[in-house]
């Protein structure tokens, strides 16, 4: 079921033996790009080694470009998504994920400039609960850039045709010069070519 994150009870609290809690990692992406006007997919998993609790929780926070503080957006907790309700992502905000697979991924539709920042989602799956948040930044463009990967591959592509197209180029002139001497020697005698002359003996001379 999806809930108002004003609806979120704050007072919830994971607890468990200590000799029982072992760490948890979670994952998202480093960077997402998007464009304004599309809907992006922020993804979080997380490994542990405890089977999937049914109380796993996630919770998402966003950091806008320039602030020093950050805002809470979605919970997951209890079998329930608490939305945000208030914040930027008013409407715009979907749980996409999948629980019980571990997956906590969200959905921010209808991106704007303002929307560039760094999210930070957060798992527990008790009695695993110790660990670190993960975050992904999120860049917003009119339209996406070109990855500065694309452009070195296709500068080393660039490079390497050049390459290989001067190497035959080479091999190609070694060979008509070879079969030229050939043609030549088999009418006027014996011939020896070096890389600066070339010496033609005719029957006779001396």
């Amino acid at each position: 079921s999806v809930r108002l994150l004003a609806n979120f009870p704050h007072s919830v609290c994971l607890y468990a033996p200590a000799s029982q809690i072992t760490a948890i990692v979670v994952y998202t992406s480093w960077e997402r790009h998007a464009l304004v006007g599309s809907d992006v997919r922020l993804s979080c998993s997380f490994f542990s080694w405890q089977w999937t609790s049914p109380d796993v929780t996630f919770s998402w926070h966003y950091r806008p470009d320039g602030a020093k503080e950050g805002i809470a957006i979605f919970h997951y907790v209890g079998g329930a998504a608490y939305l945000d309700s208030k914040g930027p992502f008013r409407d715009r905000l979907e749980f996409v994920g999948n629980p019980s697979r571990r997956d906590g991924s969200i959905l921010i539709k209808n991106l704007d400039f303002s929307d560039n920042g760094t999210f930070t989602c957060d798992a527990k799956n008790p009695p695993d609960i110790a660990g670190r948040p993960s975050s992904v930044r999120l860049l917003v463009f009119e339209k996406v850039p070109v990855q500065a990967g694309v452009i070195t591959g296709a500068i080393i592509g660039v490079v390497l045709g050049l390459l290989i197209f001067i190497v035959a180029i080479y091999y190609l002139m070694r060979f008509l010069v070879a079969r030229n001497l050939t043609s030549q020697c088999g009418i006027s005698g014996i011939c020896w070519l070096g890389w600066e002359e070339k010496i033609r003996t005719f029957p006779g001379e001396h």
